[in-house]
């Protein structure tokens, strides 16, 4: 026997699919094709009484890829890759070559901290920085004169 629909109900379908194609249109990110091949590397940051702790997962990275900035209450990290792989025969002509570039970008705002004092440190792949924290400084309160 046929498994029948009622016209309706297949209606109702197509009008939905019909609708999430439109959602999924106007709704994503812009820039989600490149997002999903080129993701920027995942960050966890944590908040203790005297600093805060940023840990980002940056394998395959050395430490003279990494470069981090602090202004104006934003740090910055900066990893960037340039790997060029070779592979030669006999007769020095190139069988495969591979290159990997790319820079990734994050930046964070902190407050109140020592600048002076944020250490940063590269274990297996994994960028530890330690940002202290300073006392709040309390906002001034100052009259002006209209002349």
């Amino acid at each position: 026997m046929f498994d029948l629909l009622p016209s309706r109900r297949r209606n109702e379908d197509t009008f939905k699919s019909m609708l999430k194609s439109f959602d999924d249109v106007f709704n994503r990110d812009v820039f989600s094709p490149l997002n999903e091949n080129f993701r920027s590397f995942q960050t966890d940051i944590t908040e203790k009484e005297n600093a805060y702790y940023v840990e980002a997962d940056l394998p395959g990275f050395n430490k003279e890829d990494i470069r981090i900035d602090m202004e104006n209450n934003q740090l910055t990290i900066h990893a960037k890759r340039d790997n060029k792989n070779e592979e030669k025969d006999n007769n020095d002509k190139i069988i495969r070559q591979e290159r990997h570039y790319g820079e990734f970008v994050r930046s964070f705002y902190v407050d109140n901290v020592k600048e002076d004092d944020i250490t940063a440190k590269l274990e297996e792949g994994t960028l530890k920085i330690e940002i202290p924290k300073q006392a709040p400084t309390k906002p001034t309160k100052k009259k002006i004169d209209v002349e």
